[in-house]
């Protein structure tokens, strides 16, 4: 089963010793229709609008406030709201989120370079240095590590699930998950 969730931010337990735990927050989704347990699900996010969005909208007899969809494996069996209760006895689940973007960066963000000396008169700080070989072969390799756009890439990780309140549907899993807090990514449940 799969579920769309907004990352809340990171906590720890009062438990001793402490576990370091991330918050997700369940979003309202509605099945509209189910295909051999895969659904096409509404939920809400921001205020996006238009014609494609409203005629969906009419055609699914949804509100306003559902103007996203995706494609869930669900649970349910019927359309109306999505299934929550596989989460009650889930114990580890496989979280998706887009990682933080970070724009163009260069080699020493992007792959841990180490640069050069600091010192004056040494011309060589943060660069990458020389990418090539000899004359032969005469051009630069597949897979060259250099400055580029880094970040903002689906990444996923498995998290053990430390608690899960059914009435405020929040999810507490063990761990750090990718992404900035109010992100919206899927889970799914592993185990």
């Amino acid at each position: 089963m799969e579920y769309i969730v907004e990352k809340i931010g990171m906590s720890r337990t009062i438990t001793s010793p402490s576990i370091a735990v991330t918050l997700l927050k369940v979003v309202n989704a509605k099945v509209c229709e189910i295909d051999n347990g895969r659904a096409l699900v509404a939920y809400p996010k921001g205020k996006r609008s238009n014609k494609c969005i409203k005629g969906q909208q009419k055609k699914y007899n949804l509100s306003a406030e559902f103007n996203r969809f995706a494609t869930l494996e669900v649970a349910n069996t019927e359309i109306g709201d999505l299934d929550e209760t596989p989460l009650n006895e889930a114990k580890i689940l496989k979280v998706s989120f887009n990682s933080k973007g970070r724009g163009y960066s260069g080699v020493v963000k992007r792959h841990n370079f180490g640069g050069g000396p600091a010192s004056h008169g040494s011309r060589f700080h943060r660069r990458h240095g020389s990418i090539g070989n000899r004359e032969w072969p005469g051009r630069v390799q597949p897979g060259m590590k250099m400055a580029g756009h880094y970040g903002n890439e689906k990444v996923s990780v498995k998290n053990e699930v430390v608690s899960y309140d059914a009435q405020n549907k929040i999810l507490v899993v063990k761990g750090a998950v990718p992404g900035y807090n109010g992100a919206m990514g899927k889970i799914r449940i592993a185990k």
